[in-house]
């Protein structure tokens, strides 16, 4: 029930934004929104063991009383400007959020990027076996490792939100893609935990820059009526990305060993974004969000 709820929260939440936000600002919001975000992956764990301390059921009535202020809070948004009423649905309107990703090589080329990037790139999942096996340290140290991505995030939005980029967005998506995935090749052989720390910070600075432009770019490119059903396909492409990129790293660590895994995946991450560099040419010369 959660899972289905998400599928719908998640793109009528994205579909929101631009809606609010006064034009040419989407950029900033979207980093101010991540920024927003990686704050509560940093500080949702130590909230919910304080909690837990207190009682073991307390965390999941404290996650229910924020859904529900977070749904009170979105139904009292007000827009900016009436969004024209869409014909009754049917199947054809209901798909046509794939149709109209498909027959859009700029959105087409961002969602399927995020895909394969994330699938290749999912080394944070092995994280508790690099902090005992490779590494030699203990939870603290772990807790460093988990925390480094959203702190590296967070450090990021910040910058973005006073200073937006103005120039070669596309150049800078697939630049950003080929640093997480450098990150991610350092972190699979590094032997230091600083150097580790330090690695999966640029990798989720790199990540941040990379969804900051990307969300923008979909949902610019995207008319009103068609936000929620292109948001829809763009978070089911995250989602499997997530999913199966953990599982991914887990098969590859199986059969090849951790560090092999990470770094295959590393190096696979760069493959790809050169490889979509040459296959959607307008989305890498892509000069501004409009």
């Amino acid at each position: 029930m959660i899972g289905a709820a998400t599928a719908f929260e998640a793109p009528a939440g994205s579909a929101l934004l631009p809606g609010v936000v006064p034009e040419g600002h989407l950029q900033k919001a979207t980093a101010l929104s991540t920024g927003v975000f990686q704050v509560a992956m940093i500080c949702g764990p130590a909230l919910g063991g304080f909690a837990y301390a207190l009682s073991p059921s307390a965390p999941y009535v404290m996650m229910a009383g924020f859904w529900i202020v977070g749904g009170l809070l979105n139904g009292a948004i007000k827009l900016a400007r009436e969004v024209a009423v869409r014909d009754p649905p049917s199947f054809r309107t209901l798909f046509a959020g794939v149709g109209f990703v498909r027959s859009n090589p700029n959105i087409l080329g961002t969602i399927s990027l995020d895909l394969f990037a994330v699938l290749l790139g999912g080394a944070t999942a092995l994280l508790p076996i690099y902090a005992r096996d490779i590494l030699q340290t203990g939870p603290w140290g772990l807790g460093l490792m988990r925390a480094a991505p959203a702190v590296g995030a967070l450090l990021t939005t910040i910058v973005l939100t006073r200073w937006s980029i103005q120039r070669r967005v596309g150049m800078r998506m697939f630049q950003a893609v080929i640093v997480f995935g450098l990150a991610t090749t350092v972190f699979a052989v590094s032997q230091w935990l600083w150097l580790s720390v330090a690695a999966l910070a640029v990798l989720g600075a790199a990540d941040t820059v990379s969804v900051v432009i990307r969300f923008s770019l979909v949902q610019l490119a995207t008319p009103d009526a068609m936000r929620g059903r292109v948001g829809a396909v763009n978070y089911l492409f995250i989602n499997t990305s997530n999913q199966l990129g953990q599982f991914e790293s887990g098969v590859t660590a199986a059969l090849f060993g951790t560090v092999p895994a990470v770094l295959i995946g590393g190096l696979g991450t760069v493959t790809i974004a050169l490889l979509w560099m040459k296959l959607f040419p307008t989305l890498r010369k892509m000069e501004r969000l409009e």
